[in-house]
């Protein structure tokens, strides 16, 4: 009878294990899988952020400032990308406003948030591709302050933390003081750069320097008329079939994702109709650490530490994944994961290319509003120990 029970016992323990084997084998491989990608491109997540708030002056004189935003944006991410903080890359969000037009809300004194803080910077370029012009009125120190307001600049000590202003009238006109929007900028940890768009002289009669004094930023002035300088290199045509492949690693998901993929095509659009400079360029950032589209693409989303199969809906996955089990969704997912990785790899080692061939035949200085802003977050990070490794 002892032996007949113990016996018993084993054959029991032998169909638990049994029972539970398969589970335990695709536990790990997820384990494994998510060990082989967590550095790829740099979803895997960090702490840090870089909080950039936009605030461009619309009114008529504005256009070329508007111009130099969207045709320079994806070269300052792609600066950006290289930045380190505690041997991590930041997270960049960025927020935009625009104030002083007159088809705007006077109720809102000729201002309007855009964007919150968002990661999703082809919404950036959607909406700075958007902005018209109209003459209106332009109050610096209420828009600052909205801005205070109105986004969440969170409370880590180790973000970045800046607003970008630029205009080009007095910055003491408006509601509200400038200098009291100053006081509760620097009361938040936040730094305000002033950019004057016109004589440099001009804007520190116009109190634009002593706003970003008393700010611990910078005060800039720029040429906004200045058109963007595009340097073609002999490597741009490959960089921009590139990205057509690029395009097709992506798997949307989830009930905006349709919509998301599109903007993503429409930004593309965009960019080359600006000139094929602004696409590369572009191309570069999409291959970078800092474009990131968790919220619609599986493959940026497996990639999130928080990632989780079983909140996958059938009616949220693209029809090639629909009805398929767990590890085949996975082993797809692998398979664009994998793809990607090859191709960014290769646009990357063609923009170390690219950027040399411009450095070699640069003719006349850097772009406006990139240049200053660069020189900016670069020098308020060194002093948040960033460091930039290329």
């Amino acid at each position: 009878m002892k032996n007949l029970k113990i016996l018993s016992l084993c054959t029991a323990l032998l169909i638990v294990v049994s029972f539970n084997a398969e589970p335990n084998k695709n536990l790990a491989l997820t384990a494994s899988s998510k060990a082989q990608h967590q550095n790829f491109v740099s979803n895997s997540p960090s702490k840090q952020y870089i909080k950039v708030a936009l605030l461009l002056d619309t009114s008529n004189s504005m256009d070329g400032l508007i111009d130099q935003a969207k045709a320079q944006l994806w070269e300052i991410v792609n600066e950006l990308s290289y930045a380190k903080c505690k041997g991590q890359t930041p997270n960049l969000q960025i927020a935009l406003f625009e104030y002083g037009n007159d088809g705007l809300s006077k109720r809102n004194e000729y201002i309007r948030k855009i964007l919150s803080f968002t990661q999703d910077l082809d919404e950036v370029s959607k909406e700075l591709f958007s902005l018209t012009t109209n003459g209106g009125s332009e109050y610096c120190g209420s828009v600052i302050q909205k801005s205070l307001d109105k986004l969440d600049w969170g409370n880590n000590a180790d973000d970045l933390k800046m607003i970008f202003i630029a205009g080009n009238e007095p910055f003491t006109q408006g509601p509200i003081n400038y200098l009291d929007a100053i006081t509760n900028a620097v009361e938040k940890d936040v730094t305000v750069n002033t950019i004057f768009c016109g004589n440099h002289q001009l804007g520190i009669s116009g109190m634009w320097q002593d706003g970003a004094v008393k700010a611990n930023g910078e005060y800039m002035s720029i040429n906004q008329n200045k058109q963007t300088v595009y340097i073609p290199t002999p490597y741009d045509d490959i960089i921009l079939q590139l990205n057509n492949q690029l395009n097709n690693t992506y798997i949307v998901y989830g009930s905006s994702g349709r919509k998301k993929w599109e903007n993503q095509k429409a930004q593309d659009e965009n960019a080359i109709g600006y000139s094929k400079g602004i696409a590369v360029s572009r191309t570069v950032a999409k291959s970078g650490k800092m474009y990131n589209n968790n919220t619609w693409d599986l493959v940026d989303a497996e990639a999130e530490e928080d990632f989780d199969y079983s909140s996958l809906k059938q009616k949220d996955l693209p029809k090639v994944l629909q009805g398929k089990s767990q590890r085949e969704i996975q082993k797809y997912i692998e398979k664009q994961r994998e793809k990607r990785k090859e191709i960014t790899s290769k646009i990357n080692e063609l923009n170390q290319k690219r950027k040399k061939y411009i450095e070699e035949n640069k003719t006349e200085a850097s772009n406006e509003l990139e240049s200053v802003m660069l020189k900016a977050i670069k020098k308020q990070a060194l002093k948040r120990n960033y460091i930039w490794s290329k």
